[in-house]
């Protein structure tokens, strides 16, 4: 029998010719990335160790992402920290650079590869075939102090996709469909594989869009088959498929779960799940008192672009903070570029420094007591962006922008 894509990767990084699902395997790691959410923890465990040692530092990469700038005096200590570690080691360090997974993206994921990120969407790297995953400050050390670690190979599920979205439907309204479906623990440890003409279709953005969010369902990974659009992207970014992997035909699949894109329409997910699905048709009409448009899920350029054709001669809602932040500097200085952060600000959005920001929920546009937010962040849990009391509604570029607008929810038209 043949292998899924999951398990060709693991099998390549254990050096053995085959793998199959529940097996563990020891896997040398092509890389590793963490943020300013955990890694002063690693690097205090790092500095009791005995022997300290950083096996590869060429492998490492450092993003402070979370708080940035730094909001308190014990933030600025934890980054200092990991700044000062990185520049000790050699470690690649990226500092208001932008949120983590964009970084990565655009600078060191290539397919094939097995990447461990001290982040739950690591997973986002499976858009151009990578095997990315999120894991913790321990497993991060020994990773870190050995360029190894283990890993139970996953059951992987096929996630068939065939059609078009219609014009007004994104990537965000397909995976947020995706999610209400399968359920937020319908995949749990297992590899979403995402196959079809309609995978096909999608833009390497729209891409890391169902894959940053596979953890959302409880996905070890998120993947897509490295095709010519994922090889034009490494190109565009200055790089080549090293070692690319595709499924075998006669690959085994837990489950197979099929989705027409033409049938897809704008969704929100209502507070607190992910999986609380429902019609923007339905909850239209609900006043939210924040707007946010950015994250690792969908601060991209194309996002920008539909937010700001959206709001384009329009003006915020005069009770509503709409705030912007592009998933990247590059992103910002291709916005820039474009007349769209113009645009945001004119409508009286607040356009903020590339950062993981409102989705963070830690440092920026923190929301009060009873307060809505509808976010192209990556989660609505209670207590997510502020006050136990705060609710959260996740939604894509278009149907955040248009609320900002009507200061309640709303359809882009």
């Amino acid at each position: 029998m043949g292998m899924t894509m999951a398990e060709k990767i693991i099998a390549a990084a254990a050096g053995v010719p085959a793998v199959s699902p529940g097996e563990i395997h020891t896997v040398r790691l092509d890389r590793m990335m963490s943020n300013d959410g955990t890694t002063h923890l690693t690097v205090d465990m790092f500095n009791k160790l005995k022997h300290p040692v950083v096996a590869e530092p060429g492998r490492l990469v450092f993003i402070a992402d979370h708080n940035v700038p730094s909001d308190s005096a014990k933030t600025a200590a934890s980054q200092k920290k990991m700044r000062d570690f990185a520049k000790l080691y050699g470690i690649d360090y990226y500092e208001g650079r932008g949120v983590c997974h964009q970084i990565m993206m655009e600078n060191y994921v290539c397919p094939g590869e097995l990447i461990f990120g001290a982040d739950s969407h690591t997973c986002t790297y499976g858009a151009l075939g990578a095997f990315g995953t999120g894991v913790g400050c321990t497993d991060f050390l020994y990773g870190m102090v050995t360029g190894k670690s283990w890993v139970m190979v996953p059951e992987s599920v096929r996630i068939e996709l065939c059609g078009r979205l219609p014009d007004g439907v994104y990537a965000r309204d397909l995976m947020l469909t995706i999610i209400g479906t399968v359920g937020a623990n319908g995949c749990n440890y297992q590899a979403m594989e995402f196959c079809g003409d309609g995978a096909g279709a999608l833009s390497v953005d729209e891409r890391m869009v169902l894959c940053n969010m596979a953890v959302e369902a409880g996905a070890k990974t998120g993947l897509f088959g490295p095709d010519e659009k994922a090889t034009e992207y490494l190109a565009a970014h200055g790089r080549k498929a090293k070692k690319p992997v595709f499924s075998d035909p006669d690959a085994h699949y837990i489950k197979t779960y099929s989705f027409d894109l033409g049938q897809v329409r704008p969704v929100v997910a209502k507070p607190d799940f992910v999986d609380n699905l429902d019609s923007v048709d339905e909850v239209a009409g609900t006043h939210i008192d924040e707007a946010f448009l950015g994250s690792c899920n969908n601060g991209r350029i194309d996002d920008l672009r539909v937010g700001a054709e959206v709001v384009r001669g329009k003006k915020v809602a005069p009770h509503v903070r709409f705030l912007v932040s592009p998933a990247s500097a590059t992103v910002y200085r291709q916005a820039l570029d474009e007349g769209l952060i113009d645009t945001f600000l004119e409508a009286g959005a607040i356009v903020v420094n590339s950062n993981c920001s409102v989705c963070w929920g830690a440092c920026q546009g923190v929301i009060g007591e009873n307060e809505v937010l509808i976010s192209t962040g990556t989660r609505n849990f209670k207590g997510r962006a502020g006050h136990p009391s705060s609710q959260v509604y996740l939604a894509s570029a278009a149907t955040v922008a248009a609320s900002a607008v009507a200061g309640a929810i709303a359809k882009a038209v």
